[in-house]
């Protein structure tokens, strides 16, 4: 990563141009004075940078950048390809990006262009160029952003599509090698040439999904490091080169297109108010969308950018007030601004920016609330933050890119995701498939750690072992010893060889948890032909060939003796695996006169380690205990904290111990210090054993050696 300042950087996307009347010096003192160190400008106007074709006009953010370089607030320069201007479109109608073959998604939203499109392309970089020629060097300038949430759209244009053949031909060679390696038998979809290749919009074939959802992911890594090395012709050594994620895209691989950048930006929106409080009141069915409910996932969201690249993060964009449509207004309660933002800063941020500064008067998100209401007039927004910008400032560097704890590891598959939205392994309520169906299996684990007080580190399956040969990967005995519990739900797409580095881990120490569905397919998603986990029954010591969806939850049992205890409320939600032991330890079964005959979770030594199977998805009694269970000991070392009271723990860039200790409540709580803490923001010691108050919806931070 480049280098950035030494602390949490903290500021707003702001938009002069957007402005009903002159107060550029106005926004900019009101910026200092809540501490602002950092603005993002530029990256959603190209027909201001170019209004007409060829004629660029690039002075007007001149008084900007000088305006914040005076006050000491640095500057992310966004390029500003995602919003296309209507000459462009008018002038080049095949851009635009078709939604099916054939059918155009029109313009007037955003992101409506095929950015793979030579004639697309010639003008992106020709605008990019003269902004960052003109700007690039100024000193306020510390970091460029190109584009912004790439990845919206797959687009079904012809070059797209013709593309995918070449890719395919590429990677298979003839069609016959195609043919067998996606089964095409099948309902005679043998090709005879590359031209009987049928376009994607009704396809039924999921080894044709995986590789079109794979190409058009790669598509959009392409083109964001298109843009990267641009920048890079321009940047000095000192600024970063980023994009900022959205990491619900269909079109994104994460920690694929970070490997192009210098660091990763992602932009974690959350619903607010009662929504953050603890105990959650979230249901276990909520469907998570693009901004998260419940504390736990916002921890997730900040976990999720974490791992992209495995190293602390900067927020390019949440919540600054009421966000998304025009009946959905609920800022934050007096307290909860500082409670997200120091929960993102505990999990790696280096940067909080807020999206954006002053609420719009006009357009698609006028009442997508900025710091500054419509009035322009700061308020209960802007005191809370700058309340937030003095403890940035207090707290230094101490903070600035703290590395996360984690008791647990949890594998995560971008590809994986991508089948279930079309071939759902689970069902709702109603019977029909769920295509959130990959995080309902994920999330169940996650957010049992959370609730059982334990952190998590999520890791890519390429991160740990990359069958293509593109990344390094871990060694089996070096991941044992970094990530000492390893969980893997849903993991339907794998690598042979990646099955085996699981085993490997086991062998070598670790306690591989292998969740429903995982390893069921090989990476072009053909149905394994030997014994479910394949290739991992004998390390596991059990087995299955049979699995259920469950239309309503099972209670689930510990079995007398065992290790894993389970509250009253433990049960068994949307699917049971037949698990049946043949030298393993059966930990828990099904209260139920059929599927009793089968465990729910098994456990067997293997060499140095374990391997544990979950045959469901675990509800959350099930989940919670079975975290506690395989990770006895949270690392934090904060122990029976109050039900509305979390504790995060890392290392900051010194060396030293951060606890980020939260109360999600109305009700005042209290904690007990685990050893000797100095409090970050006020000095106060606190003894080990010494209590630890906290106020309604509070937040402190403490320092230790």
């Amino acid at each position: 990563m480049s280098p950035l300042p030494p602390r949490v950087l903290f500021g707003a996307a702001y938009y002069h141009e957007y402005q009903p009347y002159e107060r550029l010096k106005e926004d900019l003192d009101l910026m200092a004075k809540a501490k602002f160190t950092v603005i993002r400008v530029g990256e959603s106007v190209w027909s201001t940078w170019e209004p007409e074709n060829g004629h660029l006009e690039l002075d007007w953010l001149a008084p900007v950048l000088d305006a914040a370089h005076e006050r000491g607030i640095a500057v992310v320069l966004g390029t500003p390809t995602y919003a296309v201007p209507p000459w462009l479109a008018r002038q080049y109608p095949e851009i635009v990006t078709d939604r099916a073959t054939g059918r155009p998604m029109g313009w007037g939203a955003r992101q409506e262009a095929d950015f793979s499109h030579p004639a697309f392309r010639f003008h992106a970089e020709r605008v990019t160029r003269a902004i960052l020629a003109r700007y690039a060097g100024h000193p306020a300038v510390i970091g460029f952003q190109v584009d912004n949430e790439p990845g919206l759209r797959l687009p079904h244009n012809h070059g797209v599509f013709q593309r995918f053949v070449d890719h395919l031909r590429q990677t298979y060679g003839d069609v016959e090698t195609l043919n067998r390696q996606w089964g095409l038998v099948y309902w005679s979809h043998r090709l005879t040439t590359w031209a009987d290749l049928w376009q994607p919009d009704n396809n039924q074939q999921p080894q044709y999904d995986v590789a079109w959802r794979a190409f058009q992911a790669r598509q959009t890594t392409e083109f964001v490091a298109w843009q990267a090395a641009i920048a890079r012709e321009y940047a000095r050594p000192d600024q970063f080169v980023t994009t900022c994620l959205a990491y619900n895209h269909p079109a994104l691989e994460d920690d694929e297109l970070t490997d192009a950048l210098d660091v990763t930006a992602g932009n974690p929106y959350y619903d607010m108010q009662d929504a953050l409080a603890l105990p959650d009141p979230t249901p276990a069915d909520h469907e998570q969308q693009w901004k998260t409910t419940g504390v736990w996932a916002l921890y997730q969201s900040a976990d999720r950018v974490f791992s992209s690249r495995q190293e602390p993060f900067l927020v390019t964009e949440t919540n600054a007030q009421a966000i998304s449509g025009t009946s959905e207004n609920r800022p934050a309660f007096d307290g909860q601004w500082r409670q997200a933002a120091w929960a993102l800063v505990s999990r790696g941020a280096r940067m909080i920016e807020y999206w954006h500064w002053h609420t719009l008067h006009f357009g698609t998100e006028t009442y997508w609330g900025g710091i500054l209401p419509h009035s322009g007039k700061p308020g209960r927004i802007h005191t809370e933050l700058a309340r937030l910008g003095d403890e940035f400032e207090t707290a230094g560097s101490l903070v600035a890119g703290i590395e996360p704890d984690a008791d647990i590891a949890m594998v995560y598959s971008m590809p994986s995701k991508w089948l279930m939205q079309k071939y759902p392994p689970l069902a709702k309520a109603d019977g029909s498939p769920d295509p959130s169906s990959y995080h309902r299996v994920f999330d169940a684990f996650y957010r049992g750690a959370f609730e059982a007080g334990r952190q998590t580190r999520i890791l890519h399956a390429r991160q740990l072992h990359d069958a293509r040969g593109e990344r390094e990967g871990i060694a089996p005995d070096l991941a044992a010893r970094r990530h000492p519990v390893l969980v893997v739900p849903a993991l339907y797409l794998a690598e042979d060889s990646l099955l085996d580095w699981f085993a490997a881990y086991a062998e070598a120490g670790g306690h591989l948890v292998l969740g429903p569905r995982t390893g069921y397919a090989d990476h072009e998603a053909r149905a394994r032909h030997e014994t479910a986990p394949p290739r991992l029954t004998a390390a596991a010591g059990a087995w299955y060939d049979e699995f259920i969806n469950l239309p309503s939850d099972l209670p689930v049992r510990s079995i007398p003796d065992s290790p894993l205890k389970l509250p009253a409320d433990a049960t068994a939600t949307r699917w049971v695996e037949g698990l049946t032991a043949t030298d393993a330890t059966v930990l828990a079964g099904y209260d139920h006169p059929h599927f009793g005959r089968w465990a729910a979770v098994t456990t067997r030594a293997h060499g140095a380690g374990r391997v544990t199977c979950v045959g469901t998805v675990p509800g959350r009694g099930l989940a919670r205990a079975l975290t506690g269970w395989l990770a006895s000991v949270p690392v934090s070392g904060w122990r029976d904290l109050p039900v509305s009271v979390t504790a995060t723990t890392g290392r900051s860039p010194d060396g030293r111990r951060v606890h980020v200790i939260h109360n999600w409540s109305w009700q005042p709580a209290e904690a007990q210090a685990p050893v000797d803490l100095t409090d970050v923001l006020d000095g106060t010691a606190v003894p080990a054993g010494g209590p630890v108050p906290l106020g309604a919806w509070d937040v402190r931070v403490f320092v230790t050696r």
